[in-house]
């Protein structure tokens, strides 16, 4: 009976280590338990030697590919020729138990099988499968990526999935003739001579390089100009694209010099917005809140929306709401507060008042004078019944650094007072804290100040300030607009939505 299997083709798996072999059966040893394939091909490519034999315990798995046509008189045990003539799957072997391979016979569908033709190549390949052949799909999958591989096609991961159809199911007969032959759709598809298929790959950037995009769109530009059609926008126009802040909707445009002074100034600041401020002298400014007096806004008023928007910055150089909440209070930061027997110093004890208000530990420091001024006296009374600490001698103020020095000792008409010892002894005091340093209306650039300022407050309309200044910031302390106009200067509000808007030298 082995002697029947000579001449079929087969596929044998050896595993992973051997690989899997096809060739023709020249000769089957059943003493010795061997199989002999002539002209054999190891994973699809073809060996050197013409001979290649295996043991029965090597095999891990058989499969007949083509069985000889019925003029040979080798058949593959009891088959049998059905009337339909369709040939079935092949016999395959596998190894037995004692690791001797076993020959497992599988009944067909016909009693023999046809004379198939089979495609040969260029080379005289005999082991080039017909897509009419009854083979097996597993090897049809190795034998052809082998051999693509082999000529550097990369074929689709989709043309041979193994898991699309069963091992052993029958590739589908294509109806009808074609010059007197049968043509399946496998053989369609795959019927070219792989020698054909070119080794270098497609060059995209190439062949897209010969795209003319620009004559393209100017021929669809034409033709939407000729027949009428509204163009839906060339590669070249973008459209608008607008922020959240920013109006969509047309408007007059913006006037950035609002505030005119009756002379010019001597420095112009501008804000985040591009508005520009112009600098008022020591003279107009002061013009200008006894004007805002005599309507109402008195020093009281004044003192208390100074304060107000002191601590507001104050607060922000703090750490603003990242410190200043209840899950913090480890964290509760200090102000040392210099003030002098002026209304400056009153700016102060007010701003001072507000920041107790808002659990931050304030330290107040003010002289101790014969005769205060009464709002000195009326923002003492105030302070007082806050947390807030005053003292009057520079030996009471903390020795370790602070959170904020706020400078309110400056005066814009007593100089004298920097001739005094106290004033020299908290100047002294400030500037080896080393704290950061805001100051509160600071006097103008020729009156040298004695301790520089990290920031600068200034109320209504900036003062020509120097350098040692620091960062200038301004704040709105509620004077009307016609107030403005009648000292001669044309304002319009550079506030916004705030109260403390930052100022950048131009």
């Amino acid at each position: 009976m082995a002697t029947d299997w000579l001449g079929s083709i087969v596929s044998i798996n050896c595993g992973e280590s051997l690989g899997v072999y096809q060739g023709r059966v020249s000769a089957v040893d059943q003493v010795s338990q061997t199989i002999s394939l002539t002209r054999p091909f190891h994973n699809g490519v073809k060996c050197l030697v013409p001979e290649v034999t295996f043991r029965a315990g090597d095999i891990t798995e058989l499969k007949i590919l083509e069985i000889p046509g019925p003029g040979d008189s080798r058949q593959c045990g009891d088959l049998q020729q059905s009337e339909t003539g369709i040939p079935g799957v092949g016999c395959q072997v596998g190894p037995s138990q004692n690791g001797t391979g076993k020959m497992l016979k599988k009944p067909f569908s016909s009693s023999a099988p046809q004379n198939i033709p089979r495609r040969t190549d260029m080379k005289n390949q005999d082991i080039i499968i017909s897509p009419q052949q009854q083979c097996s799909k597993s090897y049809m999958d190795r034998h052809m990526e082998t051999l693509t591989q082999s000529k550097g096609f990369r074929r689709r991961h989709n043309s041979w999935s193994s898991s699309s159809r069963h091992p052993n199911q029958v590739t589908p007969k294509k109806s009808g003739l074609k010059n007197g032959q049968m043509k399946s759709k496998d053989d369609e598809c795959f019927g070219d001579d792989i020698d054909e298929i070119p080794d270098t790959d497609f060059d995209f950037e190439g062949n897209l390089a010969l795209f003319d995009k620009a004559a393209v769109f100017e021929e669809i530009e034409t033709y939407e100009r000729r027949s009428g059609t509204r163009s839906r926008g060339t590669p070249n126009e973008k459209p608008a694209r607008y922020r959240h802040d920013e109006n969509i909707l047309e408007s007059e445009p913006i006037v950035y010099r609002r505030i005119v002074v009756p002379h010019n100034a001597n420095k112009e600041f501008c804000t985040d917005s591009g508005l520009v401020v112009p600098s008022v002298s020591y003279e107009l400014h002061k013009k200008l809140l006894s004007v805002a007096e005599k309507h109402g806004l008195t020093l009281e008023r004044r003192l208390e929306m100074t304060g107000v928007c002191a601590s507001q910055m104050a607060l922000s150089l703090l750490g603003g709401p990242n410190r200043l909440n209840p899950k913090n209070v480890h964290q509760r930061p200090t102000v040392a507060l210099l003030c002098g027997p002026h209304v400056k110093g009153a700016q102060g004890i007010s701003c001072g008042r507000h920041l107790s208000n808002h659990d931050v530990h304030v330290i107040l420091f003010l002289p101790n004078f014969v005769k205060m001024l009464e709002s000195i006296t009326n923002e003492l009374n105030l302070f007082s019944k806050t947390q807030g600490q005053q003292v009057s001698s520079v030996k009471d103020l903390p020795d370790t650094p602070v959170d904020l020095v706020i400078n309110c000792l400056d005066c814009h008409e007593n100089a004298f007072l920097r001739d005094q010892p106290w004033y020299k002894a908290v100047v002294d005091w400030a500037n080896q804290n080393r704290a950061p340093v805001l100051s509160i209306d600071p006097p103008i650039s020729e009156m040298e100040q004695g301790i520089d300022a990290k920031w600068s407050l200034a109320l209504g309309l900036p003062l020509p300030l120097g350098e040692r200044a620091g960062r200038v910031y301004l704040c709105d302390i509620g004077i009307p607009q016609k107030v403005f106009q009648e000292v001669g200067i044309n304002y319009h509000s550079p506030f916004g939505c705030k109260f403390v808007i930052p100022l950048h030298s131009t």
